[in-house]
């Protein structure tokens, strides 16, 4: 079971405030998120890629390596840029500016179950992005529940990593929230097989009715045993309850949220703003 030691931060004195997962950390804003980072690592599109955990990520908006990609924006809102870098992550074709959720602050394990549960809400919005050939804005993925195999699953299906699927991607797409999970591909896949990412792939995916645009909007997913909810706006919302879905619960998971822009179009960019996050487990 996860520890509530895990994701909860300490009650402290003096300029510290009481603080949660996913409130602001210190009392002196200047150069602080909106938001706790306490339990996030940064993937930038630079390096090998370059990557930033707890206690480094503190400092990202004075940062020079970092700052072009993460930065304080004068409304309030972390900005994640992104471009086609040509830099990427392993088993993907596409830059980004991420941040990856970590329940021990900077260390990528212990991760969580669909039975252990977890809520991620944020408020954010698109800034600005470039269009495509056939000009339509190019699509971003905004938020992300990830996939991950225990050392003990990569290894008896002999992977060289821990990479699972993203059981759940929602993207920013031409103004509208689209929203895709995973099926499998064989409903009579055996316990082991399915481990493969190649036994899963892709829904047909879910547009939420609302256009956000350019204008702030909320978003919360919402993870217990056999279920996933995403909420728009505390409004409209898509819940999946698939048999695919129960038998996704042998996976660790880890939130994402932030700017994974989806186009190696040249002169391509977009900036994701983000107001607010929170994570509870």
């Amino acid at each position: 079971m996860i520890s509530k030691k895990n994701i909860l931060t300490s009650i402290t004195v003096g300029s510290l405030l009481i603080s949660s997962f996913g409130m602001a950390q210190t009392s002196d804003k200047k150069d602080k998120a909106p938001f706790d980072l306490t339990h996030w690592k940064v993937t930038i599109p630079e390096g090998n890629p370059t990557s930033l955990g707890y206690p480094e990520i503190l400092g990202y908006n004075t940062n020079e390596s970092i700052n072009k990609y993460m930065y304080n924006d004068p409304d309030g809102a972390v900005v994640f840029y992104a471009y086609p870098s040509g830099v990427t992550t392993t088993n993907t074709h596409y830059s980004r500016s991420e941040l990856r959720e970590q329940l021990v602050p900077g260390k990528n394990d212990p991760n969580w179950t669909f039975s252990q549960g977890g809520r991620m809400k944020g408020t954010l919005a698109m800034g600005e992005i470039s269009k495509s050939k056939e000009g339509k804005f190019h699509k971003v993925i905004i938020m992300q529940i990830h996939g991950r195999l225990s050392n003990a699953q990569k290894n008896l299906i002999g992977e060289d990593d821990n990479n699972a699927p993203p059981i759940l991607k929602i993207y920013w797409d031409n103004g509208k929230i689209r929203v895709k999970t995973k099926v499998l591909k064989d409903k009579k896949v055996s316990e082991t097989d399915m481990l493969s990412t190649k036994a899963w792939k892709d829904d047909k995916g879910y547009n939420f009715k609302e256009k956000v645009n350019f204008d702030k909007f909320t978003l919360e997913v919402i993870v217990s045993k056999g279920r996933l909810e995403v909420v728009l706006n505390n409004n409209e919302s898509v819940v999946y309850r698939s048999s695919d879905l129960k038998k996704w619960g042998v996976f660790e998971n880890y939130f994402k949220a932030g700017n994974y822009l989806q186009t190696n179009d040249e002169g391509a960019f977009a900036k994701v703003k983000y107001y607010s996050l929170y994570v509870s487990h």
